[in-house]
């Protein structure tokens, strides 16, 4: 890759503001993806339930179905440093509560289920707040690379996060992976506390209802967003359960331990960072949406594939697919939503742009975590695999609005 092409892919880093933000959202995200693969291990550890590894996911997700959007509002009224520093510090505590309750040896899973709600009440305000914030960092043009670049911290932490999880679970424990963790919030509360963007709101006499319903008919007379929220929250409602679910493939099909879930998870996360990279490269390309839908066919295949695979290789193989596919669907379908809303808007807009694709993923764990004891969770993934192929082609072939974007 020539000099020219780098500077193309990693255009928007010549922003110092962006630069910062990046750096403490990585190293953030590396100790979450941690804890998130050591929690799962230890719920399943303490119960051997299936359905108590989607009821996890389903609770630390439901307070963004219940409060985001409120979330939405506060972040076009409130500083928006204000609020991602309130939500850091609130997640911190949570992680340095289950160490404590691990190191200790009195964790129970219910304590780790009230945590993970917690933390997802922290994540309700500050997501629609960090999503406001990003695009205001760097220039229009290089808007769909700063989203771009922002997946790829996140999937660049999907991969190391992981492996390092699967080491530290085999030689150190779970207690580690929530301690280290907690630590990792001190570099997005750093980040925070010296960049120097500022979001000033205008005062408003508006209620808070006004305003959220303001944010409603923005997105209503912009026909093709609708389209777009809707495919958002059917996409991850399909998709993110395969992830909750790699615990039980490592340990009732593959008969493996705690490296080789670590490794899925990695490889998925690797798969995630040349998706990433892609997308970045390409920069701000025409016809996003149809290319979304291409790479939503992808990932309905990689699912599938994956769920159906008794080989680990190929296993192995069909993450990296579904990580890349993934990635490319979830940044182009952000950057339509960012280059269509204006910043006075984009709390409220994008708070129901996360209520739709993060509301997705609680609601798909409850549902998989109903079925998968019925029908294993090879049939069930298989089918939400399928499933997804068959949205694609509906919104190239039928509903054409996101398709002409």
């Amino acid at each position: 890759m020539d000099t020219s092409t780098l500077r193309k892919v990693f255009k928007a880093f010549q922003y110092r503001d962006f630069r910062l933000m990046w750096i403490g959202a990585c190293t953030s995200s590396i100790g979450t993806w941690m804890q998130i693969v050591a929690q799962g291990w230890l719920i399943y550890r303490l119960s051997h339930s299936s359905f108590l590894l989607g009821l996890d996911q389903f609770l630390g997700g439901l307070p963004i179905f219940l409060f985001t959007l409120i979330g939405g509002v506060v972040a076009d009224r409130v500083e928006r440093r204000k609020i991602l520093l309130i939500s850091q510090y609130i997640q911190m505590a949570s992680a340095a509560i289950l160490t404590v309750l691990v190191a200790t040896g009195v964790v129970q899973v219910w304590e780790i289920l009230c945590l993970s709600f917690v933390s997802g009440l922290a994540q309700a305000f500050g997501g629609p707040a960090y999503s406001a914030l990003i695009p205001t960092l760097v220039d229009r043009e290089d808007m769909p690379n700063a989203i771009a670049l922002n997946s790829i911290q996140f999937n660049l932490a999907v991969t190391i996060g992981p492996a390092l999880a699967g080491v530290t679970l085999a030689r150190l424990g779970e207690k580690w992976c929530f301690g280290l963790n907690a630590l990792s919030f001190l570099a997005p509360i750093i980040s925070l506390s010296i960049i120097s963007a500022r979001f000033l709101p205008e005062k408003s006499a508006e209620s808070m209802f006004t305003s959220l319903m303001q944010g409603f008919r923005f997105i209503w007379h912009h026909g093709a967003m609708v389209g777009v929220i809707v495919l958002a929250f059917t996409m991850t409602f399909l998709s993110m359960p395969m992830r909750t679910y790699f615990p039980v493939f490592v340990k009732d099909i593959f008969h493996r331990g705690p490296e080789t879930y670590g490794n899925l998870l990695s490889l998925m996360g690797v798969g995630s960072i040349c998706g990433s990279l892609g997308v970045a490269g390409l920069g701000n390309i025409g016809k996003k949406g149809r290319f979304a839908l291409t790479m939503l066919i992808c990932l309905g295949a990689g699912i599938s594939g994956f769920a159906l695979s008794k080989f680990l290789p190929v296993s192995y193989a069909m993450l990296v697919l579904v990580g890349a596919s993934m990635m490319a669907v979830f940044a182009t379908v952000t950057s339509l939503v960012q280059l269509i809303v204006t910043n006075e808007m984009r709390g409220r807009v994008m708070s129901v742009y996360n209520f739709a694709f993060r509301g997705g993923m609680p609601m798909g764990n409850l549902a998989t975590s109903w079925l998968v004891p019925a029908f294993t969770a090879p049939v069930v993934l298989s089918v939400n695999g399928f499933l997804l192929i068959l949205v694609a082609l509906y919104f190239l072939a039928v509903q054409r609005r996101v398709a002409a974007l």
